[in-house]
């Protein structure tokens, strides 16, 4: 939290540090280093998972159909590019099965290689027969809400295994960090943010670099002012926003961190001292969060090569 720093005046009636959408709290089995960027996911797959029509799901044609589309719908939710379409040569595709057990349906959900080579297989939550053949919008609704979750994790899985096996992934190496410096602060909050940022950053285990070549991220920070709230007589305030983005090598946003505060207004007009401090700090941290989660350099690869992860924590219950 940013605090009070005398002669500053710096008034912080609450501290927030949002750490923005973007990639933080989301997998991304499909992401892509690209040129520039040579192990950022190792050998993820492509950008793009087929979902054809099951032929094997015990089911009408038109309910087959109905559970791909709705299984493409779950997965896009989870932030994977799943297309309801036959499979295309060179792309991922996912082979749904069903089989009869016991009186009930398990579906069977398997992730193929463009090769046609099974990658990792996942079962989802048992259906009662009757329900899975006479089928309802509810019931297949119910069905890939499960399955996006599961095969979700299954894709988290294979990116982390062959990040695992990839010497040069970043499982195995600091993230290489190009700073673009500070925009928009006044005094001199630019230069001081800026080196506050790069002293905090050492303290990571990736690394600041001075080109944006061969970068694995690169950073930015916009400061921005605008009029506060009134405050106490003869004292009004100022809305201060710091904006931390990060973006890959490809220029795609891994995610973004806002600091938002009402200060005295003018208190920053000409030195920010240990506000630059403790606000870099702050980012310094969050941006590594970012970097570690949109990488998934910490996400646990499959047990072994076509193993299943652990279940979904909260399988969904099909409709009556």
């Amino acid at each position: 939290m940013i605090r009070r720093q005398k002669p500053l005046r710096l008034a912080l009636p609450c501290s927030a540090l949002l750490l923005l959408s973007g990639c933080l709290d989301v997998p991304h089995p499909f992401a892509h280093s690209g040129k520039n960027g040579p192990g950022l996911a190792g050998s993820a797959p492509p950008s793009r998972l087929d979902v054809p029509t099951p032929a094997n799901a015990l089911l009408s044609d038109a309910n087959a159909s109905l559970w791909a589309k709705d299984v493409t719908a779950e997965l896009l939710q989870q932030t994977i590019p799943a297309i309801a379409q036959a499979t295309r040569k060179g792309d991922w595709w996912l082979n749904m099965q069903a089989e009869l057990r016991n009186g009930q349906v398990v579906p069977i959900y398997t992730v193929m290689t463009p090769k046609n080579t099974v990658r990792a297989t996942q079962e989802g939550q048992p259906v009662p027969v009757e329900q899975w053949s006479t089928g309802s919008n509810a019931l297949f609704t119910a069905v890939a809400q499960d399955a996006a979750v599961r095969i979700a994790s299954v894709l988290t899985g294979i990116q982390a295994d062959d990040m695992d096996k990839d010497p040069h992934s970043l499982k195995h190496r600091a993230a290489k960090v190009y700073f673009a410096g500070v925009s928009g602060a006044p005094g001199d909050g630019n230069t001081s943010l800026a080196q506050a940022f790069i002293a905090s950053f050492r303290d990571s285990a990736d690394t600041i670099q001075n080109t944006v070549k061969n970068a694995d991220f690169t950073v930015t920070s916009t400061v921005r002012l605008t009029p506060g709230p009134a405050g106490t007589t003869g004292h009004p305030q100022e809305h201060i926003e710091i904006v931390w983005r990060v973006v890959d090598s490809n220029g795609k946003e891994a995610g973004a961190a806002t600091q938002l505060h009402d200060i005295d207004a003018h208190s920053l007009d000409q030195y920010w001292g240990d506000v630059a401090v403790a606000a870099a700090q702050e980012a310094a941290a969050a941006t590594k969060q970012i970097i570690d989660r949109y990488s998934g350099r910490d996400n646990a690869p499959l047990t072994s090569p076509g193993g299943k992860p652990p279940s979904a924590a909260k399988p969904a219950a099909p409709a009556g």
